[in-house]
């Protein structure tokens, strides 16, 4: 299944989750499905990234948490089903939004229960922040990174769309103004009140 499909699974079962023990078993399962997409694209995903997604598929908090724990879901794991991350941005920044969501829910937790689940609270809420340093991280470079390469066809249509249609379209004697000159003639055709 494509990583912000499962992200967006994971959103509403986080969403309709009641209890404590629901809420920790959807964190775990947000933390897994975040260390799953960290290694999918450490491995594969655009090489500027790569560092923090391997660091994200290393971390650890409810996500390592051993069979048998309350804490881990009965049934299937949803980052099984990843198969494929097809826009790296929009799966990241999907998945900050999980994450965040899921912090939020493990405060809640964190704060009207006893003891022994407080601490696994705060020992996943650590988790789920450091995701996030993560998945912020790796956002931050894709935004550095330029626009994708169309090649000379895709470069000459934008151009195109940019001038306002191809050649045979402008005006007569519009030739590459830009805005700036767009708006000048605007501006001048205006007729002067007082």
């Amino acid at each position: 299944m494509e990583a912000e499909r499962l992200i967006e699974a994971g959103r509403r079962a986080l969403a309709a989750s009641r209890g404590a023990p629901a809420v920790m078993a959807e964190a775990w399962q947000a933390q897994a499905l975040a260390r799953t997409v960290g290694g999918r694209l450490a491995r594969c995903g655009p090489a500027e990234v790569r560092s923090e997604a391997r660091e994200l598929s290393e971390i650890g908090g409810l996500g390592t948490v051993v069979s048998g724990h309350p804490a881990v879901p009965v049934g299937e794991v949803r980052a099984s089903l990843l198969t494929e991350v097809t826009d790296t941005r929009a799966a990241l920044t999907a998945l900050g939004c999980l994450l965040g969501e899921v912090g939020i829910a493990l405060v809640g937790v964190a704060c009207d229960t006893e003891d022994g689940l407080y601490w696994q609270c705060i020992e996943a809420i650590d988790a789920v922040d450091e995701s996030v340093d993560r998945v912020h991280a790796m956002l931050r470079r894709l935004a550095e990174l330029p626009p994708p390469d169309h090649g000379c066809e895709g470069a000459c249509e934008h151009a195109h769309e940019r001038e306002g249609g191809p050649p045979h379209e402008r005006e007569p004697g519009r030739g590459r103004d830009g805005p700036r000159e767009a708006l000048r003639g605007r501006t001048e055709s205006r007729p002067i009140t007082s």
